[in-house]
């Protein structure tokens, strides 16, 4: 018999999954928790907002393969982390997120800082549960189970505040992450349209990126040579360079690609999620095979055939493609690119974002880790950004919620200390998150924050425009924003033309600290390359 504390055991089980860091803000009741972390070898970090816990804790996921794991306290704590908590859901990332809460006592009175925490989490999640003395070893079994299990997601686990201290008779417990599959997959009628196809567009999503299909994909496509279009969160699934790779949907001049899809006899779906772009926002009048690991959800149609099992029988039915009779112009694909990149090209003769994504780009490392975050400047870096094989770029794209970009970058360093680390975010982004710069200091992380200054919410007053309406509620500030070389304590190099950017992105490069580059660009590019959707 094993004999350890509610929070000993549950500090053991997350050690055991491989865990070795929990985001978040503690309260009171934490104290035991956060004691039984360190003794446990589990580093606990403390950060400025809880919401950037729960990103941190989602990219943690994302780059480990781990669940990642944060912690807020009663009531407005777990109303702050929820914002993190919901990116996970949505951008499919196992997370555990404790929430301190009541004991059985006070729970269900009114008192200071008490609400509902399964109600709050019930549509944030794919489960949550209150832990109790007899079912410690039940929930931690299960939540580590459910959050894997696909489509990964959050799970939430309420800790009353008084059981930290109880001890349990129990032993680890080793989760094993099954898979069921049930669904009824009409074979037939998928060979038939694979056997039929001329001119097919395989469609690649967040869902083949999630799997590291990359080595399959490529593969497939040496002997079967068709367009392939990603979404924003497969982005470096294949190569940008690659003859098949027409472009990314959604974001910059991705109306050029229409040629590419409209022309197609079908459209095969390859773990393509749905949470990024819906199928019918671009899908043209043809069928449409569906490649997935769940059942979909996807608007009925009956031009849609979907095929639910492993990956690796995907490719196994997609062989009923027949390559000889395949129809693929390379120079179609290429000078549709081309003409994108000419595009993109002719405004970096003035200092905008696309002069500075230019600028950045060519002075960074090749296997740069690029964390982006939400606002017009994404739609450029989705389409643009080279990832060149080696690199890394993580966004958000299914939850879309502003501030992603610090708190991730300081996620990804600290999951990878040796690697350059780069967040691109809008001054919106920015001061919505600029308390973890903080974070950023206080635990070594020599993270490069460029800040795209343009003054205002640009991504919303170029909406207004599509309405032909006057900017309002979109202006930031007046003048510059920092007015000063440091902020927080974080060294500021202000870039406001081609050559300060790179001079400041050479001298951010040197510095083994983090730094904030404050790029002053001129958003007027921003409204002739989103497109209008």
């Amino acid at each position: 018999m094993l004999f350890m504390t509610i929070a000993e055991y549950i500090a053991n089980q997350l050690f055991n999954q491989g865990v070795r860091f929990v985001f978040g803000i503690p309260g009171g009741p934490s104290i035991p928790y956060l004691e039984a972390f360190k003794a446990a070898g589990i580093e606990f970090i403390l950060t400025s907002n809880e919401a950037s816990a729960g990103i941190m804790a989602d990219v943690t996921a994302r780059l480990t393969g781990i669940p990642g794991v944060c912690h807020a306290t009663f009531g407005p704590g777990a109303t702050n982390i929820a914002t993190g908590v919901g990116g996970a859901l949505l951008d499919r990332s196992p997370v555990i997120v404790f929430t301190s809460e009541m004991n059985d006592a006070m729970v269900n009175r009114v008192s200071q800082m008490n609400i509902n925490h399964q109600k709050l989490f019930e549509p944030l999640t794919k489960a949550t549960y209150r832990m109790n003395a007899g079912n410690v070893a039940e929930v931690m079994d299960s939540a580590l189970r459910h959050c894997q299990e696909q489509y990964p997601g959050p799970v939430h686990i309420g800790l009353p505040a008084d059981i930290s201290g109880i001890e349990i008779d129990t032993l680890p417990i080793t989760v094993n992450v099954s898979e069921k599959i049930s669904y009824q997959n009409d074979t037939h009628k998928i060979i038939y349209l694979l056997g039929q196809s001329r001119r097919p567009v395989l469609a690649v999503g967040l869902t083949a990126a999630r799997l590291g299909i990359k080595t399959e994909l490529l593969a497939f496509l040496e002997r079967f040579k068709m367009p392939v279009l990603i979404t924003p969160m497969a982005k470096g699934l294949i190569p940008e360079d690659h003859p098949c790779f027409a472009g990314v949907l959604f974001h910059s001049l991705s109306d050029y690609l229409e040629d590419i899809y409209t022309n197609s006899d079908l459209i095969i779906g390859v773990g393509y999620d749905p949470v990024e772009y819906n199928y019918e926002s671009w899908l043209p009048p043809v069928p449409l095979v569906h490649f997935d690991i769940i059942e979909p959800d996807i608007y009925p149609s009956d031009g849609i055939t979907p095929y639910v099992g492993p990956a690796s029988e995907w490719f196994k039915l997609l062989h009923n493609l027949k390559s000889d009779s395949l129809i693929f112009d390379p120079t179609t694909i290429k000078g549709i690119r081309d003409e994108m990149l000419s595009v993109f090209n002719g405004f970096t003769n003035h200092f905008g974002p696309a002069a500075a994504l230019k600028v950045i780009q060519d002075e960074l490392p090749a296997d740069t880790i690029l964390t982006a975050d939400v606002g017009s400047h994404l739609h450029l870096i989705g389409q643009f950004w080279q990832t060149h094989g080696t690199g890394k770029i993580i966004i958000t794209n299914g939850w879309s919620g502003m501030g992603f970009g610090i708190p991730a970058a300081l996620a990804a360093q600290m999951n990878n200390p040796d690697s350059t680390v780069v967040c691109i975010t809008g001054d919106g982004g920015f001061l919505m998150m600029a308390g973890e710069l903080l974070t950023a200091r206080r635990y070594n992380l020599p993270v490069i924050v460029i800040v795209f200054s343009d003054g205002e919410l640009n991504l919303i007053k170029v909406k207004q425009s599509w309405k032909n309406l006057s900017p309002y509620g979109t202006m930031l500030y007046q003048g510059d924003l920092f007015g000063a070389d440091t902020f927080l304590g974080v060294k500021v190099v202000r870039a406001d033309s081609h050559e300060s950017m790179r001079k400041a992105v050479i001298e951010a490069l040197s510095i083994n600290e983090p730094v904030i580059i404050n790029a002053v660009i001129d958003p007027e590019d921003y409204k002739w390359l989103i497109v209008r959707r």
